[in-house]
């Protein structure tokens, strides 16, 4: 890449590249005319960010330092890279001290979200396994939405980032065996939006130990080396092992004056009888940077003890207004889709009734169709009696005609009448036996008539019958789906009934309200009861974090242990936590304080 020399060329532009959190911005400017503010106030109009106190534009100057671009200054005169693309970092510079009550942009909570959650993963900010396992929920239920057991795969997280890789190899856990437990939580945040997942994120990460800490290494006049942290409360002193629990701190409000000369830093307490809090950096530039970061954060402290600013009360108004309308939106959203669901369900119970009733048609229909071919055997039965009936008929009159030709044959003569009387007496006899067997197969074929009638009724009963038991279940059937105990609206009902060509039946209008007055009311109650119900949640999050910190205490690696795991645990063991260490190390006159830094 050429070098870049910022020449005051009128129409000369420069690649300018800035990267926030969950995207990168390129503009082409006349970037030796920009002053740090106009650049910082492009970036912000560009993202719609309004709440622009919290940021600022980070670059890597010419010895490898991080540094934050100055808004009084041009930014051809700041020690910024003189390569194509100029490259910016947008990133959060100061943190609140408490993000449900002084984030009020949707924008700012994703950007910060994003942040802190990279810091956690990226393992800058300790977070406890437990507390990790709780917050990659949270994660998800932002990026993926409600927890869905249909289409839930195992393996669905395995391509994200949601623990730190220390938890990882701390315990003997697989990736499936963590995925199992991130889903349990994540299966009870059903329902809740992205921006609510994020703030209850950042609920949480706010009380670890390390949140919105810039960390620098100082001396004190013994060479002792030891951790700075400049926080959004003030200044907190830290043993070089040991960045989650301070010795000593600082509020803003003790502190009445910043300065620094070369390597040392100089702060002046509000009381008067204190002597000077001093300590020494490893250059001028670390010493500028602290000092940058304590001038703005000193600024926001004081600024959140005073009445908000009509823009920020736009704001915090505006973000009323569009919580309520997404809360109503949500509300709405919830209410048809349970109705879907409902009629969904109403749909099932239905193609089950419409299969049981295939079913059973399918078996009435078998068994007619075994009927009719009983009807047909019989009739063939019938058919073949009357031909052997016809057949014994036509023998018989044979058999007579016979029995004349041998009378008129036997006046002959005596012997031959003789002899033709016993032919004629054995020819009746024979024609007496057809007669009989005629006569009983003339009878049989009779009954077979009558059979056959009989099945003939019978299968046209049977067939009635199949006809009336369709009748009565489908009266019985569409009734139940047109009750108005679920309160469809009729456009889905009738979509509903088209789709399974019901169309027998005529399906009736009804109305619903999405939202009443008694729920409007409730609605800002519930708003209202925000913090004790956040109260109450906390203790229940506690009640399971303590529950997944037993079960998987078990597979532990206590080798694998990192010296900030024992240190928590320590602090676990003495029910210390962030906040109530601070109070502690409060205690006692700032002159003590100064005296215990320097003995440190």
């Amino acid at each position: 890449m050429m070098p870049l020399k910022f020449k005051k060329k009128y129409g000369k532009y420069y690649p300018v590249k800035v990267t926030t959190m969950d995207a990168e911005l390129e503009f082409n400017l006349q970037i030796y005319r920009y002053t740090g503010r106009e650049l910082f106030d492009l970036v912000c109009r560009t993202i719609g960010l309004r709440e622009i106190w919290y940021f600022g534009l980070q670059y890597v100057d010419s010895k490898g330092f991080y540094a934050w671009l100055k808004v009084d200054k041009k930014v051809q005169d700041q020690d910024v890279p003189k390569k194509a693309p100029v490259s910016f970092l947008f990133l959060v510079k100061f943190y609140p001290e408490m993000v449900s009550e002084e984030l009020v942009q949707e924008i700012t909570q994703h950007l910060f979200y994003l942040q802190v959650r990279q810091a956690i993963i990226n393992m800058d900010i300790y977070c406890a396994p437990e507390a990790s396992v709780l917050l990659a929920s949270y994660a998800v239920q932002a990026k993926y939405g409600d927890y869905d057991e249909s289409t839930y795969k195992p393996g669905m997280l395995a391509n994200d980032d949601l623990l730190p890789q220390r938890v990882i190899d701390q315990y003997q856990m697989t990736p499936e065996m963590w995925e199992e437990r991130i889903k349990v939580w994540y299966a009870d945040h059903r329902g809740m939006s992205r921006d609510e997942a994020e703030m209850e994120y950042l609920k949480i990460a706010q009380d670890l130990d390390m949140y919105g800490i810039s960390y620098f290494i100082i001396h004190n006049k013994k060479e002792s080396e030891l951790w700075l942290g400049v926080t959004s409360l003030g200044l907190n002193i830290y043993d070089k092992g040991n960045k989650l629990v301070p010795k000593i701190t600082f509020t803003w409000s003790e502190i009445r004056n910043l300065s620094f000369d070369d390597k040392k830093f100089i702060i002046k307490p509000m009381d008067k009888n204190a002597p000077n809090f001093m300590f020494f950096s490893k250059n001028l530039r670390v010493n500028k940077l602290i000092f940058d970061l304590c001038i703005g954060n000193h600024d926001l402290y004081m600024r959140r003890r005073k009445p908000d600013s009509v823009e920020v009360q736009q704001m915090k108004s505006q973000a009323e207004e569009e919580k309520h309308r997404r809360q109503v939106e949500r509300s709405k959203l919830a209410r048809e889709k349970q109705l879907r669901e409902e009629l969904e369900r109403e749909k099932s119970n239905l193609e089950q009734r419409m299969f049981r009733f295939q079913d059973e048609m399918r078996c009435k229909n078998e068994a007619l169709r075994l009927s009719e071919e009983a009807t047909e055997l019989l009739a063939e039965k019938a058919h073949v009696a009357e031909e052997e009936a016809s057949l014994l008929a036509r023998k018989a009159a044979e058999r007579d005609m016979e029995i004349q030709m041998i009378k008129i044959s036997a006046m002959k003569s005596e012997e031959e009448k003789m002899y033709m009387e016993v032919k004629a007496k054995e020819a009746e006899l024979f024609a007496a036996k057809m007669i009989e067997e005629s006569e009983i197969r003339t009878k049989e074929a009779e009954q077979l008539k009558h059979e056959l009638i009989k099945a003939r009724i019978a299968e046209k009963k049977a067939k009635e019958k199949l006809l009336d038991l369709l009748k009565d279940q489908y009266k019985q059937s569409i009734p139940n789906l047109c009750t108005p105990s679920s309160s469809l609206p009729p456009d889905l009902i009738a979509s509903e009934l088209h789709s399974l060509h019901v169309d027998a039946y005529s399906v009736p209008s009804f109305t619903y309200d999405l939202i009443t007055d008694g729920e409007m009311e409730q609605l800002t109650m519930e708003i209202e009861k925000e913090r004790i119900d956040y109260l109450e949640k906390s203790k229940h999050l506690q009640k399971q974090l303590k529950v997944l910190k037993n079960e998987i205490e078990v597979l532990k690696v206590e080798e694998k242990q990192t010296p900030m795991d024992l240190i928590h645990e320590e602090n676990v063991l003495h029910g210390e936590n962030k906040y109530s260490t601070l109070v502690r190390i409060h205690s006692g006159t700032t002159r003590a304080r100064v005296a215990f830094f320097e003995e440190l």
